[in-house]
């Protein structure tokens, strides 16, 4: 029997973030990894929820804006609604393409990642630090035309890719083959808003798999003449768009991740 390239026994950020969420898609190994940052992080679940929240804001937004081509890099294991379930809900014939690289996320999203037949939806099995094979791949080219604008997804994944794994030249790769029109949209966990001891306690925990960047660094990655930010830039994935989201809403220093938007213009 081949190799699944499944192993429950190291915990993976896909099936922790499942955790968080309330999922049942996750093993005891992502369970003790999410315990144990929970522990340093009480907030560490608000944080999901409003990164999730944000998400659902940023398609709604851009499907208001007419964008009905979503490529969503690092989906993680399926949680309704999906990107696509919200973009067809605008536009039925508008079309996505999730890419992951978490077997247990490949097995969810071809069993659930079923949109409405007027549009299309397909997933990738594929790496965020090999931007070259997922833009290459048949199934993004037969579901994206990226001649037409396309509203590039990068949803808490970020934090994944070292600097030593140049995420700048990762981003610029992706960013280059989005034509005029298109948008960015990207989450991003950060630890500035912590006190030192909170800081010092959950950096020795997360950063075994990932490295937090503050705002400022966050929009270092993505300063490019090409790219025009919306809004205020970086700034908590709690306040974009605060308006059609849950009241009281809670303080940016409760919530460890900021989101950017971008807007993508050609000369």
């Amino acid at each position: 029997m081949a190799d699944s390239g499944l192993d429950t026994s190291r915990p993976h950020p896909a099936r922790r973030y499942d955790y968080w969420l309330g999922g049942k898609d996750n093993f005891e190994a992502d369970r003790e990894s999410a315990r144990q940052i929970e522990a340093r992080m009480p907030l560490v679940r608000l944080t999901v929820h409003e990164n999730r929240w944000f998400l659902h804001r940023a398609v709604r937004h851009l499907a208001g804006l007419g964008i009905r081509q979503f490529l969503d890099i690092g989906t993680g294991i399926p949680t309704s609604p999906n990107t696509h379930e919200l973009a067809q809900l605008a536009d039925p014939t508008a079309r996505v393409v999730y890419a992951d690289n978490d077997p247990l996320v490949l097995a969810h999203a071809r069993a659930l990642l079923t949109g409405d037949p007027r549009g299309r939806t397909a997933y990738l099995d594929a790496d965020l630090r090999d931007p070259v094979r997922i833009l290459g791949d048949e199934d993004l080219r037969r579901t994206l035309d990226l001649n037409q604008p396309v509203a590039l997804m990068l949803i808490a994944i970020l934090h994944f890719v070292r600097d030593a794994e140049d995420p700048r030249g990762i981003l610029d790769t992706l960013i280059d083959a989005l034509p005029d029109g298109s948008y960015v949209v990207a989450s991003h966990v950060t630890l500035e808003y912590m006190t030192p001891e909170e800081f010092k306690a959950v950096r020795a925990v997360a950063e075994a798999q990932s490295q937090a960047r503050s705002g400022v660094e966050l929009a270092e990655l993505f300063d490019r003449p090409d790219l025009t930010p919306v809004g205020p830039g970086v700034q908590s994935v709690s306040e974009w768009w605060a308006d059609e989201a849950p009241n009281p809403r809670p303080r940016v220093e409760d919530v460890a991740c900021n989101g950017f938007v971008a807007r993508v213009t050609r000369s």
